[in-house]
């Protein structure tokens, strides 16, 4: 009983990885990597990453999983990978942030008809709860807000809920580091020409930014991302969404470790606000709470008392007729 309860809270550590990874790279897009170029940035994050992946997993794809990687790969990977750095130059951190603490409720939404998993209360008001912290812990006063950026961090948001829900109906028994492989290496060579034919030349790279570039595609991408699929293989698209709140809250606490930010009441307070969301979210709580209630109503149902069967009342027999 125990391992069993303890398997989903495994699960959600090894997801965990995931957010908390992404939540450092609008830190190190904005201070090292070069402007101007969110293709070339999403191509040279992806192709490198799933090169190392498939040569630890040694798998190619077969049949219809290549036409899936495809699609994966470009929704996944590929055009979410360059609209995330487009709204990482465009937008103050926050603003990008809170558009992307969104994707709780939009995967929620999709997991229903896509997948059969009917949202959950307890989930549903995480996801409203965590939402709610993440706005009162990033949104301020933020001014130079960019349309433009916006458009880009819905645009993402979206896409990247679609495929990850894509990815747990379409492939729920392909092994994880070969199917992320495949979804890299794909959403990075749609790219490249496109990013020919828009950007040109590549950007040159001065040391800082090969070491940024590095460490987004060694660690905020490949390792990222096997963690976030190995989640979705194994809780449901809620549960993984909601989780996904990490990412704000990572960059909120590197901007107060690493660039000296002052952590305020507010933004205290709203990071309780997620903490209890992602809480109220994991399937151990949903459990305990349905266990709970199955126990109430049987002492409820076990307190009544019962009619008497039939064959146990009286019966009045029949009167025997008397002679006249």
């Amino acid at each position: 009983m125990e391992a069993t309860a303890s398997a989903p809270a495994r699960w959600s550590l090894v997801t965990a990885v995931a957010p908390i990874a992404w939540g450092t790279t609008y830190f190190v897009t904005r201070r090292y990597l070069p402007a101007d170029h969110p293709l070339y940035g999403a191509v040279f994050r992806a192709l490198p990453a799933g090169i190392v992946l498939l040569a630890l997993s040694g798998r190619r794809p077969h049949g219809s999983l290549w036409w899936k990687a495809l699609v994966l790969g470009t929704l996944n990977m590929g055009a979410f990978f360059a609209l995330v750095y487009l709204a990482a130059q465009l937008l103050p951190t926050s603003i990008a942030s809170t558009v992307m603490a969104t994707a709780p409720v939009v995967m929620m939404l999709l997991a229903w008809p896509l997948l059969a998993e009917r949202p959950q209360v307890l989930p549903a008001v995480g996801a409203a709860i965590g939402i709610a912290g993440v706005s009162v812990m990033l949104l301020t006063n933020a001014t130079g807000i960019d349309p433009l950026g916006v458009l880009a961090s819905v645009a993402a948001m979206t896409m990247s809920s679609i495929g990850y829900i894509l990815t747990k109906k379409w492939c729920p028994h392909v092994d994880v580091l070969a199917l992320t492989s495949w979804q890299l290496i794909a959403g990075g060579a749609v790219l490249v020409p496109v990013a020919v034919a828009v950007e040109g030349a590549p950007p040159a790279l001065d040391g800082g930014a090969v070491l940024g570039f590095a460490y987004i595609s060694g660690v905020a991408t490949a390792v990222a991302f096997t963690a976030w699929f190995t989640g979705l293989r194994h809780l449901s698209a809620g549960t993984v969404g909601l989780i996904g709140l990490l990412n704000p809250v990572t960059g909120v606490l590197l901007g107060t470790l690493v660039a000296g930010d002052t952590l305020t009441a507010r933004q205290g307070a709203g990071l309780m606000l997620v903490f209890l969301g992602i809480v109220l979210g994991q399937p151990g709580v949903t459990q305990a709470v349905r266990a709970r209630r199955a126990r109430r109503k049987a002492v409820l149902s076990g307190g009544r008392t019962a009619r008497p069967p039939l064959s146990g009342r009286r019966t009045r027999r029949p009167r025997r007729p008397t002679a006249r």
